[in-house]
């Protein structure tokens, strides 16, 4: 174990001794510095040191020619530093490699999505397309939060629609979330918590009046899918989601109760939905299929339909509705009860809505129907 005063120049010429595997030279100047020479003629610096439990540890500082020697001495000084202080450098190394990449965070991430979520997909590709080709290699604790919120106003920039980058967001905040839980390595806080969500305002208010509505009607009679025009009566009689109706079951009908019963819905929960007597008739004269559960499958398959796009786009070029989609007949049938003088609770409480806010979407619609009760009772006094 020589030691000696180690130098620019001690360094340069230092070689194994003959005979052996490798020679370590300690530095009299900085207690636990270490040149290793070896017999291959490689050459590393090492620090050397006790920690607080006594034992003895070794830490890389680079190999010899990877750094100068000046760089080498101040790093070994500044790590001595730590060791004096309590600290211990191999340890805070090997915590430092235990941190996951958001690689690793973001298969875990999905892994458990698929334990609840009804449709990961959703999940998946905003994982697959947006935040591991951006953030897979870093390691956790490399995520800042300046880097994310600097990378989510980039992807606004890029086109993307702000729903969407509020989807990339919230998703990553999730994903930390369940990291904190997780007491991952290197996770001590939620970079993502704390970056302001953007206002959104892409709601698209499209309702459709009565002639709309009959036009619609006529036309989906003529649809070459039979159930299209049961499906589309009962999307507006009902204000259901299409894929609430498409998978409903009969065992879910109660038609002696007026009462269709979807147990699970957008969000999460099981909600009744009450049947008027125009729904009640078209249910009972829609046709039934032997050994089939589902109130308007697919003729064809006997299952949900996986689509109806081609005869919904047919219809409403015909009904000359262009650009009307299919989710516009849930706002059509609100539209139509709270112009018929029904409040906003009510209409919340038959489409399932468990926010108010996503009523209040149609609060103006409500504010019409005042209007109009207003406006008659100053023609009454005008009498």
């Amino acid at each position: 174990m020589p030691k000696c005063k180690l130098d620019a120049s001690f360094c340069l010429l230092a070689q194994c001794e003959p005979g052996k595997k490798k020679t370590d030279y300690y530095d009299t100047v900085t207690t636990g510095f270490v040149l290793e020479c070896r017999n291959s003629g490689g050459k590393t610096y090492y620090l050397r040191y006790q920690n607080e439990h006594g034992r003895q540890c070794t830490h890389k500082i680079a190999a010899y020619s990877d750094i100068t020697f000046d760089k080498a001495r101040k790093e070994a000084q500044r790590l001595r530093s730590q060791v004096v202080l309590g600290g211990d450098p191999a340890a805070q190394r090997t915590e430092k490699r235990a941190i996951p990449s958001y690689a690793i965070l973001a298969g875990q991430h999905l892994d458990y999505a698929r334990t609840y979520q009804k449709n990961p997909a959703n999940t998946e590709r905003i994982i697959r397309l947006h935040l591991v080709p951006r953030w897979g290699k870093l390691r956790l604790d490399e995520i800042t939060q300046p880097a994310i919120a600097k990378w989510l106003a980039e992807k606004q920039g890029e086109g993307l629609a702000p729903a969407t980058v509020e989807k990339i967001r919230v998703l990553f905040n999730r994903s930390f979330e369940l990291a904190l839980r997780w007491n991952m390595p290197g996770v001590v806080k939620n970079p993502v918590k704390g970056i302001p969500r953007k206002p959104i305002n892409n709601a698209r208010d499209r309702f459709l009046n009565a002639a709309e509505a009959k036009r619609l009607i006529t036309a989906v009679e003529a649809s070459n899918n039979p159930q299209l025009k049961h499906i589309v009566a009962l999307l507006l009689l009902t204000g259901a989601r299409v894929s609430e109706l498409l998978r409903a079951e009969w065992r879910h009908v109660d038609l002696d109760k007026r009462q269709w019963l979807i147990p699970t819905s957008k969000t999460g929960r099981a909600r009744h939905v009450p049947l008027s007597a125009s729904a009640i008739e078209i249910l009972r004269a829609v046709p039934r299929f032997d050994k089939c559960p589902y109130v308007l499958p697919n003729p064809e398959t006997r299952k949900p339909f996986v689509s109806i796009k081609h005869g919904w786009q047919t219809a409403r070029k015909a009904a000359f509705l262009p650009g009307l989609r299919i989710h516009d007949l849930r706002h059509s049938a609100a539209s139509f009860m709270i112009n018929a003088g029904i409040d906003l609770f009510a209409v919340g409480r038959v489409l399932g809505h468990v926010d108010h806010k996503s009523t209040m979407r149609y609060s103006h619609l409500a504010n019409d129907t005042l209007l109009a009760a207003v406006e008659a009772g100053a023609r009454k006094m005008a009498i």
